[in-house]
């Protein structure tokens, strides 16, 4: 999972940093992700993991770190899964 976040900050973050490089917890606003790419960063998510960021998620701390990503986006593919068996 960590991976495949790394990829969609690389391909859509514009960030001025390799996404592969940070530390998991560095604060990625810091690192030069704007809230319009964070838009982008978001919707990629969502296609690449086949969800969708629920309204109480869709805040700038979600989308803070690739940490913070990484612990939204468990809790909805394991919600998800659940719901869909």
């Amino acid at each position: 999972m960590e991976q495949m976040i790394r990829q969609v900050l690389a391909d859509y973050g514009r960030l001025p940093v390799d996404a592969m490089t940070l530390d998991v917890d560095a604060d990625l606003y810091r690192c030069g992700l704007t809230s319009h790419a964070s838009v982008n960063v978001m919707l990629a998510l969502e296609d690449a993991f086949d969800v969708e960021f629920p309204q109480e998620l869709l805040r700038k701390k979600t989308f803070e770190s690739i940490f913070a990503i990484e612990q939204a986006l468990s809790g909805l593919v394991t919600s998800d899964r659940v719901s869909s068996v």
